[in-house]
């Protein structure tokens, strides 16, 4: 087999429900800490809705950003250009030919505060008063737009939209931008900003999210048998990928290697997981023969796992296709118990959560699991990290999308 470029990691950036960047969002990751809380508005009065939570940001973009920034930005911009920055200074601040620098920043549902906000604006005080940067805001590609233009990036700027998987899928592609001699360095991630009353009620209507009011922080069960729906969260995450010649030749600090990609569709239901898990065990299959490296290889897995009835089992049946009796070795979790359903956002947080759990050698825990599934055929860490093995090892994280859309990323230790 062609050997490819190898892409390393070099920064991470996020602000997430429960931190304002990497370090205390990981934090209270490991100490199993939920960033669910009811909401301090009258929304539910004002709307009649359904549900009073959500995994709100933890720390309001107001704090971190100048008031001009914020006036010509959607939040989802916002949070992409606080969790870019910060993963920028992490990695040094790379010097690089701005030819050779490129940004792929996806969000799933993109500027709907800034769509709904110029649609109430227009029907309350009429055209003249809707603001001249509104499509600029609301466009799905202004967070990655906002990026390339905070770097000077010039070998390319993109936005996949492929829903739940968008971050994912983001990495992915940056990953193949530079193994394709595009670029030495992307700026790649997911960013959503989508916790307005509309949103809410949509979900609320679909059935999809828990209506647990009375415990919002318990609200997220992944694989337990009480679970009834996931939990709506917001932020960004975002990494910096370099060349591993290119980080090598600076002196670079490497968390580990993006080592394989995987993509694959359903071709089954608009809002549905194949019942067989045939797509998600293509992709993930996919991503391990990206790779080069064997199920043996494989200590971690951060699940897509989002705590619906369905969805939950067919991925973790899915795991145990892909892996074989390898997957008795393997330590399961489910982030989102904590910090939500960052839709747009899940898979790149999730992917920072899967670097740091190879480079610390520390699983992240599930919590909210009293109760496991007996249909669960895999060993999930619950309430406390737990230590991953010496050596050169590998890790999945899976992403899936509504449509169908699978992505799942290899990270290897550096």
């Amino acid at each position: 087999m062609t050997p490819v470029t190898d892409v390393v990691v070099t920064g991470l950036g996020a602000t997430t429900p429960l931190g304002g960047d990497v370090a205390s969002t990981w934090r209270a990751a490991l100490a199993g800490e939920s960033g669910a809380r009811h909401f301090d508005n009258d929304w539910a009065e004002t709307y009649e809705l359904p549900l009073t939570f959500a995994a709100q940001i933890k720390v309001a973009p107001s704090e971190v950003l100048p008031r001009q920034e914020i006036k010509r930005m959607d939040p989802s911009a916002q949070y992409a250009i606080i969790a870019t920055r910060e993963a920028w200074d992490d990695a040094g601040s790379p010097e690089v030919d701005p030819e050779r620098l490129g940004a792929v920043v996806s969000s799933g549902i993109g500027g709907i505060w800034t769509t709904l906000d110029g649609w109430d604006t227009l029907q309350e005080k009429g055209a003249r008063r809707v603001l001249p940067m509104t499509v600029p805001m609301l466009m799905p590609n202004s967070p990655a737009a906002y990026v390339e233009l905070e770097l000077g990036a010039r070998a390319g700027a993109h936005a996949l939209v492929s829903a739940c998987a968008s971050g994912a899928e983001a990495i992915g592609y940056a990953v193949e931008m530079i193994r394709s001699g595009r670029a030495d360095v992307v700026v790649a991630g997911g960013t959503e900003a989508a916790i307005h009353p509309l949103p809410v009620a949509a979900f609320a209507a679909s059935r999809t999210v828990s209506l647990r009011n009375d415990d919002p922080a318990g609200a997220s069960r992944p694989y337990d048998v009480n679970r009834d729906g996931f939990v709506l969260g917001e932020g960004a995450g975002i990494v910096v990928l370099e060349s591993a010649e290119h980080a090598a030749a600076r002196g670079a600090r490497v968390y580990a290697r993006i080592a394989g990609v995987g993509l694959s569709s359903d071709g089954y239901h608009i809002t549905s997981p194949e019942p067989s898990g045939r797509g998600q065990i293509a992709a993930m299959s996919r991503a391990l023969a990206d790779a080069q490296v064997t199920s043996a290889d494989v200590v971690h897995v951060n699940a897509h796992a989002t705590s619906t009835v369905v969805g939950d089992l067919i991925e973790a049946r899915g795991v145990r296709d892909v892996l074989g009796a390898d997957a008795d070795q393997v330590a399961l979790s489910a982030t989102k118990s904590m910090t939500g359903h960052l839709l747009g956002g899940a898979g790149a947080l999730e992917t920072i959560f899967t670097v740091l759990a190879l480079a610390e050698r520390t699983a992240p825990p599930t919590i909210n699991v009293t109760d496991p599934d007996p249909e669960l055929v895999l060993d999930l860490v619950r309430d406390k990290p737990r230590d991953l093995r010496s050596g050169q090892v590998a890790a999945i994280n899976n992403s899936f999308g509504f449509g169908g859309h699978n992505v799942a990323l290899v990270v290897t230790s550096a």
